[in-house]
Parts: C-alpha cells; sequence; structure tokens
C-alpha cells in the first residue's frame, strides 16, 4: 500500500514538473524566457515549448500591430499660420529583446512606457516636418507626403526601442481655438462692413 501511494505520489509530482516545464507561445505574441531575470532564450513561433520550472519563467509581448493616439500638438509652419494637428501611429514590437531592456517591463506597463516614448519622438518628428512647409501644403493633398516624412524620419529612434513603426496618419488639422475665434470676428465684422456700405449707398 505505501509502495503505491509513493509511486502515485512520484507519478503526480512529475506530472506537475512536467507541466510547469510547458508553456504556450500565441501566434499572436513573442516570449522570452527568463533565467533568474536574465534572457536565455526567444520564442517567436506558435506553438509548444519548454523551460525549466522554478528557476525558468516567461514574459510575454504583444507582436500585432498596435495603435497610438499621439496627444495634439501645436505647430508653426513656414507662414506662421499656427495649426493644432491629431495624429495617431501603428507601430509593432520587431526586436523584444531590445524592447524589453529599453522598458524595463512586460505586458500593458512595457507598452505604456514605450507609447510615451513614441509620443515624444513623432511629436518632434511632427513639429520638425511641419515646420519646414506652409500650411497650404499640409491642409492640401501633400499631407500623404508629409506623413510619410514623419513615418520616415521617425523610424531610426523608433528602431533603439525595438519598434517599427508601420504608419502615422494626421487625422485633424485645425487653427488653435484663440486663432478660429479670431477669424470668426474677422469674418463678421467684414460682413458688418459690407452691410454697413450697402445701406449708405442706399
Amino acid at each position: 500500500m505505501n509502495k503505491m501511494v509513493v509511486l502515485l505520489a512520484a507519478v503526480f509530482l512529475a506530472f506537475i514538473g512536467v507541466m510547469s516545464a510547458i508553456f504556450v507561445v500565441d501566434e499572436r505574441e513573442k516570449v522570452l524566457v527568463l533565467q533568474f531575470g536574465r534572457v536565455v532564450a526567444t520564442k517567436e513561433d506558435p506553438g509548444l515549448s519548454f523551460k525549466i520550472p522554478i528557476i525558468q519563467n516567461v514574459v510575454r509581448y504583444d507582436d500585432r500591430i498596435l495603435s497610438r493616439d499621439i496627444d495634439p500638438l501645436e505647430v508653426t509652419p513656414l507662414d506662421d499660420r499656427r495649426l493644432v494637428v491629431d495624429a495617431f501611429a501603428r507601430y509593432r514590437i520587431t526586436d523584444v529583446n531590445k524592447f524589453r531592456e529599453v522598458t524595463g517591463a512586460s505586458g500593458d506597463t512595457a507598452i505604456s512606457i514605450a507609447g510615451t516614448r513614441l509620443d515624444r519622438i513623432l511629436s518632434s518628428q511632427t513639429r520638425e516636418v511641419l515646420g519646414s512647409v506652409s500650411s497650404n501644403n499640409i491642409l492640401s493633398s501633400d499631407r500623404f507626403a508629409l506623413m510619410l516624412r514623419i513615418r520616415n524620419g521617425a523610424i531610426a529612434e523608433a528602431e533603439k526601442m525595438g519598434i517599427e513603426v508601420v504608419d502615422v496618419r494626421l487625422k485633424r488639422t485645425d487653427l488653435p481655438r484663440q486663432n478660429l475665434e479670431a477669424t470668426f470676428a474677422r469674418m463678421r465684422a467684414e460682413r458688418d462692413r459690407e452691410a454697413a456700405d450697402e445701406i449708405a449707398r442706399g
């Protein structure tokens, strides 16, 4: 009886050991295997994989294309006609080791840290590119070429974080609120003046 209990316990422990050594890599993620905090393996192909129980653990990173809304920012084109630009970017993690090294985290925390840094890169590039052209260029069909320039300018800095910038889009380009109010006031004044001229002419 005692031998049977010992045997069952041994089988159970062996089963637990095997199960804790197995992990699944989803096709939508990349996985790092850590041993005492140091990366010992990178798993990018979906399927079953193995680690050493207890001394190794895994951290997972999203391998899908992610979106990032950039906070609205004010830019000053060559003609000094200030504009408020609302943009967003799409990106993906290409070098998960570098990404972990830069962010020092995993999961949503890593995405948040990387997103904040990406915001700074894209905001800087947006100001630089849009500041080199006139507001008419920004508001015309030229904006598609400008978006490509912003993306291309951000690529090198993003690569330092293990990120590929897939796309950058300017969603909205408006006059700042105070400029809009001044423009509307000027339009009202012009209409009032035209009406006064009509009255004066009888």
